[in-house]
């Protein structure tokens, strides 16, 4: 979002300069050819690599981390501010609007050694000492220990996942909303109001086993013959998972809301004097269908053609790129069925000439994974051509380089237009309010 608003793309997922795209781009293609071993530990380990000793938990500072997410942005005025869950919808939605989007929710990996992957009880008993640790300094914060050996089960080999949420309005963001929101302008709160079971520790720590994907939460709590040919397939020495008994439900720890921060929000409303409006929504895809709509309302105005589609996967988004060809952008939260499902439905009641998907590659033969067939089978539905952006089919959900070659080949597509000016939020669809909330 920072980028798109200071008129950039993301080449290799903001990952390295333009210039060594094609470099990078190599070598994951290297790593796709390797033994599904080795290229599942060179996975792996890029992710530990990025992670925290649980020593130096107590030295997280959430303002700190505030003020590198503000820090992003380009220094000017702003008519909208976003603030609240992620979702890359709401991506475009602020992209079109010329608006930053302020995280509530942030994952700090945790490196930890010598827990089974597949023994949620260990994981959680494990992470009690760092978690009291960056809690004790940061009493702004809830966390949720989020442990999904389903989809995430290469990066939980060496490490755990704490997400954290803001329930007090921080510093830096109401700074940032004092300096940098114009005069009479809007805050919007992001509202997800998904919720998954967990298991309380403290009062402001929860462990949550499972996430949103292709298992539902029953399957991860009571097992099933779906968790059961996973755990055959990965050489678990079991058969299902045995977590601690959920006692509550809470805000989904990677897409849902903490409403606590509501009440800060109001109270800087008044003090600054923006309005403060809620965008409320069950489910991180529900958005969707409702800015790919608006963006194609858009085009029609602007007297650009509206039958170009790109459908992006979770971090695989690219606002400017998405602009710059005149392409509607449909975001599924993942690579599972339900999210085909809804990109399905979608496409069911609508036609378009071109249609183009990106598909992120996660490295593991999840529950509930749409197969690359699947997925060639919507994009077939294009009036005139179809596409996966960068994906290579053999090596899927193995394709490593797929992070890279997506944007190169959308960075390719023709023809392309200027960047509009921003919309005003008033030229947003009244039905998409009434719709969400």
């Amino acid at each position: 979002m920072s980028r798109y608003l200071a008129g950039r793309d993301i080449p290799a997922i903001g990952q390295a300069p333009r210039a060594l795209e094609p470099v990078l781009g190599a070598v994951l293609s290297g790593v796709n050819r390797l033994p599904p071993r080795w290229a599942d530990r060179i996975y792996a380990a890029s992710g530990v690599s990025e992670a925290l000793p649980p020593t130096r938990l107590g030295e997280v500072d959430s303002d700190r981390l505030a003020s590198w997410v503000v820090d992003h942005y380009p220094r000017r005025r702003y008519p909208v501010v976003f603030i609240g869950s992620s979702n890359g919808a709401l991506v475009h939605l602020a992209a079109a609007l010329g608006a930053p989007w302020l995280p509530q929710t942030l994952l700090i990996p945790v490196r930890r050694r010598g827990v089974d992957r597949d023994d949620p009880q260990a994981e959680m008993e494990c992470g009690r000492a760092p978690a009291a640790r960056l809690l004790a300094a940061n009493p702004d914060l809830v966390l949720h220990h989020m442990h999904d050996p389903n989809q995430d089960r290469l990066m939980i080999a060496g490490m755990s996942y704490f997400r954290v949420k803001w329930r007090r309005l921080p510093d830096a963001y109401r700074r940032f909303l004092r300096d940098h929101l114009e005069s009479g302008g809007v805050v919007v709160s992001v509202e997800c109001g998904l919720s998954w079971p967990v298991t309380r520790l403290g009062p402001r720590h929860v462990f949550q086993f499972g996430a949103l994907g292709g298992a539902s939460a029953a399957e991860y709590h009571a097992g099933g013959p779906r968790v059961a040919d996973l755990l055959r397939r990965y050489g678990a020495e079991r058969s299902t998972w045995r977590p601690p008994e959920p006692d509550e439900q809470a805000p989904e720890a990677e897409w849902g809301f903490e409403p606590e921060l509501l009440v800060d929000l109001d109270e800087a409303a008044k003090q600054h004097r923006f309005s403060l409006r809620r965008m409320k929504f069950d489910h991180p895809e529900q958005l969707s269908p409702l800015v790919a709509d608006q963006y194609r309302a858009w085009y029609a105005q602007r007297g650009l053609p509206t039958g170009r589609l790109l459908v992006e996967s979770f971090l695989l988004l690219e606002p400017w790129w998405t602009l710059r060809t005149g392409s509607v952008p449909f975001w599924m939260a993942f690579n599972t069925e339900g999210s085909h499902r809804a990109l399905r439905d979608y496409l069911d009641t609508r036609t378009f000439d071109e249609i183009r998907l990106m598909l992120f590659s996660h490295g593991t033969e999840s529950i509930g994974l749409m197969g690359i067939e699947g997925w060639q089978e919507l994009v077939a539905r294009a009036q005139q051509r179809g596409m996966l952006l960068g994906v290579d089919r053999r090596a899927f959900p193995r394709d490593f380089a797929g992070l890279v070659r997506a944007h190169r080949e959308l960075s390719e597509v023709r023809p392309c237009w200027e960047l509009p000016t921003p919309h005003r939020l008033a030229e947003v669809e009244p039905s998409l309010w009434e719709r969400i909330g």
